[in-house]
């Protein structure tokens, strides 16, 4: 087991950075995943800025569309994308990019949001742009059809559309794999983990319930998760950030210093681990931007997957709301988190054995240390249950989406029933193995994703351009599939 790990961990810190190796010290995929959202803001005229508020507003006021094609309301589309990425990544991911990076990692998460606004609006805009039916006429759509479509049709049949369906196929195994980490084992094991340790209960008692609970969900297929997650999303992420707003009201003399802090570390390494000086602002770098996506999964392909659900009538109008997505989680909630760690300082606090706080634990530690009495410790706890149980739904859609790429409809139920019982497993299974394995996996999901990105970027800028260069684009209603 303990070979086994190591070699898990070498993979990991491969795909993801973390060698001492100076041409990979960064990773193979930080770089590639900044590089392709930077690529793509140029591409799309750095939409994620000039068009923020009227998609805010689509997203959160308008919230559906009439008459359109597609499974359900495009407000419970995003939300099942912030069901999926409003998870452990906004407690314990922030909480270990601050703890390894020093402060300064959350500017560098703020800059992935950023720019991952538009990577997930490129997601959006091809995964409802190729999306078909499938036997049981539900919408299925992402990267494992976007990247064959799309490049079969830029380039005709030949050697880059053979390309595009072998590496559309990847991610659809690659994908419904991820699934049992990222969304599965990681989140019930952080919950099984965090009520042991608060309160004391059984891991296997915690997996049962949450397996149960679970399966009620998610094997009523799509419409049944997102009528779930447009009622409970809303509740989780109001719950958890007016927590934080207390403390930061509490703390109000110390927020300056914080932010001030936050942006001399983005550049200096300050509080990072590390020997000179350049390896401590290359770590900070790393860890905001590696665990920023891990938190947005922008770049993931997943926000294609929940976009093609959508009833909309243009892919540009679901593209718009979907990069919402990134702004809420990364923007905002990752925002509330790392504010609450920095100003209560509790990230240069060491535990009784004289060990560095980190993941869940620091978080928690920040929240109990900015609230009376022991309100924070349950706040962050009852937090991980929420955001942990909304992810579980989430990566089951995209994990049976997956499945029906690969083996037709047929093979979706038995996921679903698979995808519940590992739940139970995962609430016992050895974390800091899941959490490896699920970062392997995510990387490998991305990598496909990201060069049918790259390759299909002119296609989404075309059509953009076209879009918002009619004076009435807020009233164009053209359905996709008629173009």
């Amino acid at each position: 087991m303990e070979t086994l790990e190591d070699i898990i961990g070498y993979i990991g810190e491969f795909v993801w950075g973390g060698l001492d190796i100076p041409v990979v010290e960064f990773g193979l995929l930080v770089p590639l995943l900044l590089g392709t959202g930077l690529f793509l803001t140029i591409m799309l005229r750095g939409v994620q800025f000039t068009k923020l508020f009227y998609s805010l507003w689509l997203a959160l006021i308008k919230r559906k569309e009439e008459g359109a094609l597609g499974d359900v309301s495009h407000y419970q589309a995003l939300t099942v994308a912030l069901a999926a990425t409003v998870g452990v990544g906004n407690i314990a991911g922030v909480g270990s990019a601050i703890a390894v990076g020093g402060a300064g990692a959350l500017f560098w998460m703020w800059v992935t949001g950023l720019v991952g606004m538009a990577t997930k609006y490129s997601e959006a805009f091809l995964g409802v742009k190729y999306r078909r039916q499938d036997a049981a006429g539900e919408q299925s759509g992402g990267p494992m059809f976007y990247i064959s479509e799309g490049l079969r049709e830029k380039y005709g049949d030949g050697k880059m559309a053979a390309l595009g369906k072998v590496l559309a196929i990847l991610f659809a195994i690659f994908g419904a794999l991820a699934a049992f980490g990222i969304g599965n084992g990681v989140q019930s094991g952080q919950v099984a983990s965090t009520l042991d340790n608060e309160w004391g209960f059984p891991t296997w008692a915690t997996g049962l319930v949450l397996m149960l609970v679970a399966a009620l969900v998610i094997l009523g297929g799509i419409k049944s998760i997102g009528r779930f997650t447009a009622a409970f999303v809303p509740f989780m992420a109001i719950f958890y950030l007016l927590g934080a707003t207390v403390i930061l009201l509490l703390n109000i003399a110390d927020l300056p210093q914080a932010i001030a802090t936050i942006f001399e570390g983005a550049f200096t390494g300050e509080a990072a681990a590390g020997g000179f000086l350049g390896a401590g602002i290359l770590l900070v770098l790393r860890q905001g931007v590696a665990r920023g996506i891990f938190s947005n999964e922008s770049g993931l392909g997943t926000g294609g997957i929940a976009a093609a659900a959508a009833k909309t009538t243009h892919e540009v109008r679901q593209a718009m709301v979907s990069m919402t997505q990134t702004f809420l989680d990364t923007l905002v909630v990752v925002t509330f988190t790392g504010l609450v760690i920095v100003t209560t300082g509790m990230y240069t606090e060491v535990d009784d054995e004289g060990e560095q706080l980190q993941d869940a634990v620091l978080t928690a530690e920040s929240f109990r240390e900015g609230l009376p009495g022991d309100w924070g410790g349950t706040l962050v706890s009852l937090a991980v249950v929420f955001f942990a149980f909304s992810t579980l739904l989430g990566w089951a859609y995209y994990g049976e989406r997956c499945m029906d790429r690969l083996f037709g409809r047929v093979a979706v139920t038995p996921y679903r029933v698979v995808f519940c019982l590992f739940i139970l497993v995962g609430s016992v299974a050895s974390l800091d193995l899941v959490w490896d394995i699920a970062d392997i996996l995510n990387g490998l999901m991305a990598l496909p994703n990201l060069v049918g990105l790259i390759l299909l970027a002119v296609t989404v800028r075309r059509t953009n351009i076209e879009f918002f260069s009619r004076p009435e684009w807020k009233l164009i209603t053209v359905k996709p599939e008629a173009e």
